[in-house]
């Protein structure tokens, strides 16, 4: 497990204020959520209810903060940013919903609890996941995200990308061929960067995108998602090989089981440490530039090498 090297970061910001802004945002996205996803009622109840269990079973709510942080760089609206952070965390929940069935990665516990198809049965859980998915877009269209018609499209189109084979999809596909393929750095790269990389990327260039602030911005923005991504996927790898399931609330030791080369099964863990460190810092430094308002985005990175979960 990687160590924390101290309470304090290079930026300055202790982890413990950046633990407590996390813990704010996520009650935020949680009460946007709570009113924009439909309440339970009519025929229809049970694939609302399975919406509901999967999207509020806890989590980190990491790729909202990121978005939000990203928008407070450039002084977009709270409510704008919120709505799009809320949208994103319907589209990682469900990804997390079809990932776990058993046609996918076929695990029985997500966040210390029954998956989604346990606790109610794989069609609803299809069908739930398929409905976090729709009303992300229906979220992100709507004219209180951005009172730009243009803007929303953009958002809208970004978000398809992120999601689509040029994203996470295609990356699940190349992660689903993965244990009858011999793949190399470059490969386990690729697969991470779709697979869990381009949420991030989409995360991140949303604020300048919502801001219209342009070009630049939103490719400084998506460099330092690619390294943050990174740094997140290869402390996901150390868990799944150092950690246990009591404290990452799901199964770990799954890529060694199912013959998936990792970044740390590649180089070895002290040396995918050593890579997730340096990652950590040049992420940093990309978004340096921003001062203060970037305080936290510096910090999060390096944060990371901290997770026990």
């Amino acid at each position: 497990m990687l160590q924390r090297s101290g309470h304090m970061n290079q930026t300055g910001t202790g982890f413990s204020e950046l633990e407590l802004a996390l813990q704010m945002g996520s009650k935020q996205v949680d009460a946007v959520l709570e009113r924009l996803l439909p309440p339970p009622g009519g025929l229809q109840c049970r694939v609302q209810d399975a919406m509901r269990y999967a999207i509020f079973a806890g989590g980190k709510r990491l790729r909202p903060f990121l978005l939000m942080q990203s928008a407070c760089l450039f002084g977009v609206a709270p409510v704008q940013a919120l709505r799009a952070a809320a949208a994103i965390e319907a589209v990682h929940t469900y990804s997390l919903v079809h990932d776990d069935l058993p046609c996918m990665d076929d695990d029985d516990l997500r966040r210390g609890r029954p998956t989604t198809h346990r606790a109610f049965d794989e069609a609803t859980a299809v069908l739930a996941g398929d409905a976090l998915l729709t009303i992300a877009f229906e979220i992100v269209a709507d004219p209180d995200t951005h009172p730009s018609g243009e803007v929303r499209a953009r958002l809208v189109a970004e978000l398809a990308r992120a999601s689509g084979t040029l994203g996470m999809i295609g990356g699940q596909t190349i992660d689903i061929e993965a244990p009858s393929h011999a793949f190399g750095a470059d490969e386990v790269i690729l697969l991470q960067r779709l697979k869990t990389g381009a949420l991030f990327e989409f995360c991140c260039v949303a604020g300048p995108i919502l801001a219209e602030a342009g070009g630049e911005h939103e490719e400084r923005l998506r460099a330092y998602a690619r390294a943050f991504g990174l740094v997140f996927q290869i402390t996901d790898d150390l868990l799944d090989v150092l950690s246990t399931a009591e404290k990452t609330g799901k199964a770990v030791g799954k890529d060694a089981k199912q013959g998936k080369a990792t970044l740390v099964s590649l180089v070895g863990i002290e040396a995918a440490r050593a890579r997730a460190e340096d990652l950590a810092v040049q992420a940093a430094e990309i978004v340096a530039p921003y001062g203060a308002p970037a305080n936290s985005l510096q910090a999060l990175p390096k944060y990371l090498l901290t997770r026990e979960a």
